[in-house]
């Protein structure tokens, strides 16, 4: 049974950190890339973060770039994501989710095979 679990967020003050995680179960997800994707009230779901299955390749969108950092950690039958994110702002605010995808590793959403049920982020002024 595949499973994606997040966990990790919460409420911090602008200017602040938080880590999130999401173990990754049930498949050879240590072949898979892997991804972080959010989504705010009323808007539609963007890109955070990919990674490659060895973590030897990463990309971010724009509006995290220098501030936020994805990583992965390929044990034996779970895979952990994780995002660390600095500097956090009041539009950093929304539902991530952690994404598993076959293949190359990809900044589409829709490319994605498997998602996690999301954790809420909220960055208070």
């Amino acid at each position: 049974q595949v499973q994606l679990v997040e966990s990790g967020g919460g409420l911090v003050q602008a200017g602040g950190s938080l880590r999130l995680s999401c173990a990754a179960s049930g498949r050879t997800f240590s072949s898979y890339a892997m991804g972080w994707f959010r989504q705010a009230p009323g808007k539609e779901r963007e890109f955070v973060a990919a990674i490659n299955w060895s973590g030897g390749t990463t990309y971010y969108a724009d509006s995290v770039k220098g501030r936020f950092t994805i990583s992965r950690d390929n044990a034996k039958n779970t895979v952990y994501l994780q995002l660390q994110m600095n500097s956090l702002k009041p539009e950093d605010t929304a539902v991530y989710y952690c994404a598993c995808k076959r293949g190359i590793v990809s900044m589409a959403g829709m490319s994605y095979d498997y998602w996690g049920q999301g954790t809420q982020v909220t960055v208070s002024t």
